[in-house]
């Protein structure tokens, strides 16, 4: 199960890197070709949506990661068109940060049924929208305003009654080509109040926001649109994960 070995991971005090494929960018070579990349430099998994994506290119692009490796594959959808069996995992995503009720809950009730036919693992997720410096896509299809990156204390507070409500995980995003990422401070903060494991995703392009990112407290991190333009970073942001991952395992042995 997903969820277990997020939580096993977390509780090893180790991280894991996620690229985020979106099969309505970019033509299928240089996807195929990110997605071989990924698999050698050894990312943990793929997580695949996007805020337009057509339903039957999603089982499509499932079929085609199964066959190039063996990376589990979870839908992070943007719409109820974006549910394949062919997946391990759903996050099941409400937009806790808005007061858009159509995401918050309306979304959701007409996806369940489709996910239950699915037979999918489902990973109830708060999703929190942070500002990252401009308007992002997710903000104008959702109609919301993002947290204040100023703010952790409105993350935190968020962040808190999602674990209240009975989420099992939390997504910071700041959204897709974000100018910057979810700040440490903000990690830090909803790591500080909450026990979930913590997704953090939007503007990580360079290995020292990656690194900043674990030292606050993310457990998973997405990599996304840096790699439409150097799909060969990574490698280099990969082995900053195994390095990690490493001298936490180490530490924990001595």
């Amino acid at each position: 199960m997903i969820f277990q070995e997020f939580l096993q991971s977390r509780k090893n005090g180790q991280k894991s890197l996620a690229v985020l494929i979106d099969p309505d960018k970019g033509n299928e070579t240089a996807l195929q070709h990110l997605v071989v990349e990924a698999a050698t430099a050894g990312v943990h998994y793929f997580f695949l949506g996007g805020s337009l994506l057509e339903s039957n290119r999603i089982s499509q692009w499932i079929q085609r990661i199964r066959e190039l490796c063996t990376i589990p594959v979870i839908l992070f959808p943007g719409n109820t068109y974006q549910i394949a069996k062919e997946a391990d995992a759903i996050l099941f995503l409400s937009l806790v940060s808005g007061r858009n009720a159509d995401l918050l809950i309306g979304r959701q009730v007409e996806a369940a049924p489709l996910v239950r036919e699915a037979g999918l693992e489902v990973i109830s997720t708060a999703y929190l929208l942070i500002d990252g410096g401009k308007p992002t896509t997710v903000s104008y299809i959702s109609g919301t305003f993002p947290i204040p990156a100023d703010k952790p204390q409105i993350a935190a507070a968020t962040a808190l009654a999602s674990e209240m409500l009975g989420f099992k995980m939390l997504y910071l995003d700041a959204g897709s080509g974000a100018d910057n990422p979810v700040s440490p401070e903000i990690i830090s903060a909803v790591a500080a109040n909450t026990q979930m494991p913590i997704i953090a995703g939007g503007g990580i392009n360079s290995v020292s926001r990656i690194t900043a990112a674990l030292n606050a407290g993310a457990d998973i991190l997405v990599i996304g649109n840096i790699l439409e333009k150097e799909p060969n970073l990574i490698f280099r942001m990969a082995e900053v994960f195994h390095e990690y991952n490493k001298k936490k395992y180490n530490k924990k042995v001595l």
